[in-house]
């Protein structure tokens, strides 16, 4: 099963995007995700939420904002309080990791590789096939 990032933008308006599949999709949701780190010297948060593979088990989405708005216990805001919002909505809630910034990796997607092995570590993807 290919386990892959969709980067929906490092934005405060691509959270709208990510809440609203979020609501419209809630029994896809797998788990609900925050992932707290520091950009530009600020406390970052980069939120996600780990779809239910698809029908034929054959590709599992983990839709991102990355290091979009201010880490919520640092810095209080709307942003994750919609995103919170939206998983206890949908019966989830928000699993939280601290970890490196993306900015330590010299490309994205060694970024999310990263990511991937914290949640296959906590078991947190589904298993691969």
């Amino acid at each position: 099963m290919i386990q892959k990032f969709i980067e929906l933008g490092e934005g405060y308006t691509d959270l709208y995007e990510l809440v609203e599949l979020g609501r419209r999709m809630p029994e896809r949701i797998q788990h609900v995700l925050a992932f707290y780190s520091e950009k530009s010297g600020r406390p970052a948060a980069s939120l996600a939420l780990i779809m239910k593979p698809d029908i034929e088990q054959k590709f599992q989405p983990i839709y991102i904002c990355r290091e979009g708005i201010p880490n919520p216990h640092e810095v209080p805001n709307q942003r994750f309080q919609l995103f919170k919002s939206m998983a206890d909505a949908a019966g989830k809630s928000v699993v939280e990791y601290t970890v490196k910034p993306s900015s330590v990796f010299p490309e994205n997607e060694l970024f999310y590789n990263y990511l991937i092995g914290i949640l296959r570590t906590h078991k947190k993807l589904s298993p691969l096939s």
